[in-house]
């Protein structure tokens, strides 16, 4: 299956992905106001949010089909490098994905980083939405804040199943400013989901920790990267290691709504916290067979064992 091997294909080649995707060496000049629109327009076709939506708050999609994030050998070349190139065009199509979500992450709202393919000559434009990174996003080195953010909202994007969701990205920026709410925010997704953390930078790790009530077996989420484990490894999510709940491992912002900082094996991380919308989490005998749910033995109520709504399995 392609998912099975855009995994395997991450794993090695995200490092050179992020070494070369915020310095400005190689980037070109600076996009146009008319540019940027047409890559925010395009950003937000894919995704179903509003140009406006996307700038303004928290809400992304989620829908980043790669579970091998590593970011050993970083660095800040460029995007000019010739590993950079080779890199993107062992399969464009992944590399434009992994592009369009850390700069998302990394770059504020309002600006993008284009790059023109020197072997295709095909040009992409990249567009900013969360800024949690502008001394990076400028060119500087990555400080340990901007490293840990850029891999905890990186991480909370990774979907095992490639699908888009859409998600609630909560959480502080490196210089300390909060990403804004939209109206009715907390309300619509009303879902606590997780907190991420970790520093993928200087091989730390990547950690979830679960932010909802006792998880039911007989729930299932495209999110299961975050939901459907309990602890350890997650086995279709890796490196993503399941730490517990983000009571236990992080301290809660005075506004209650989201995680300043998180601590696994005595060092502290700025993490990204997410919520849900209800309506993305299933529950095995609803009566309709999600395609999270799978076909199941007598009465089976499970997600991975759903007789209920996906009927019996036969062998």
């Amino acid at each position: 299956m392609r998912s099975r091997n855009l995994r395997t294909h991450i794993r090695a080649s995200i490092p050179v992905a992020l070494a070369a995707c915020l310095g400005l060496a190689g980037c070109g000049p600076a996009p146009s106001p008319a540019d940027r629109a047409v890559a925010e327009q395009g950003l937000s076709s894919q995704n179903g949010l509003s140009p406006n939506g996307l700038s303004m708050n928290g809400l992304s999609m989620n829908g980043l089909s790669m579970n091998g994030l590593s970011m050993n050998g970083l660095s800040m070349n460029g995007l000019s490098t010739t590993a950079f190139s080779t890199w993107f065009n062992k399969d464009a199509g992944l590399g434009d994905m992994v592009m369009q979500y850390l700069v998302r992450c990394a770059v504020p709202a309002g600006q993008s980083r284009t790059w023109t393919n020197p072997t295709t000559r095909v040009t992409y434009t990249w567009a900013g939405a969360f800024g949690l990174a502008p001394g990076w996003a400028g060119g500087a080195a990555a400080t340990t804040t901007e490293q840990q953010l850029i891999t905890a909202c990186v991480a909370s994007h990774v979907n095992k199943y490639g699908v888009h969701v859409s998600v609630s990205i909560q959480g502080k920026g490196s210089t300390g400013v909060a990403i804004p709410l939209e109206a009715n925010e907390l309300t619509t997704y009303s879902v606590k989901e997780g907190c991420f953390f970790g520093n993928l930078f200087n091989g730390d790790g990547v950690f979830v920790g679960q932010d909802h009530a006792p998880w039911s077996s007989a729930y299932s989420s495209a999110r299961a990267c975050a939901l459907d484990y309990k602890y350890g490894p997650s086995p279709d999510c890796a490196p993503l290691v399941v730490v517990g709940d983000c009571a236990s491992n992080c301290t809660l912002d005075p506004s209650g709504t989201f995680y300043t900082s998180c601590t696994y094996n005595w060092k502290s991380y700025k993490p990204i916290t997410t919520r849900l919308r209800s309506q993305d989490i299933y529950k095995c005998g609803d009566g309709t067979c999600q395609f999270t749910e799978q076909c199941g033995s007598y009465y089976g109520y499970t997600w991975d064992n759903c007789s209920l709504d996906c009927g019996y399995c036969f062998h």
